[in-house]
């Protein structure tokens, strides 16, 4: 069974715990109430996302390198 590793964004939510965004994956958002919650539905929803993929006989992307994140400040 193939391994896949992807890079995953996890933004603290105003109301409380974080929402979850995967690069390789646009379509995938979803959130979680601990860290630990968000990455079992982060790895859920892309389990999902490439067994669709995979069914419809789609490419499954495969992430060569992980996003760059920075910090900007802006004066307004």
């Amino acid at each position: 069974m193939p391994q896949y590793t992807y890079s995953i964004v996890l933004q603290p939510a105003e109301e409380g715990g974080y929402v979850v965004r995967v690069p390789a994956f646009p379509e995938i958002v979803t959130e979680g109430d601990t860290e630990a919650e968000a990455l079992a539905m982060a790895r859920d929803a892309i389990e999902l996302v490439i067994a669709s993929r995979i069914e419809r006989q789609e490419d499954v992307p495969s992430e060569v390198s992980a996003p760059l994140v920075r910090h900007l400040t802006v004066e307004v």
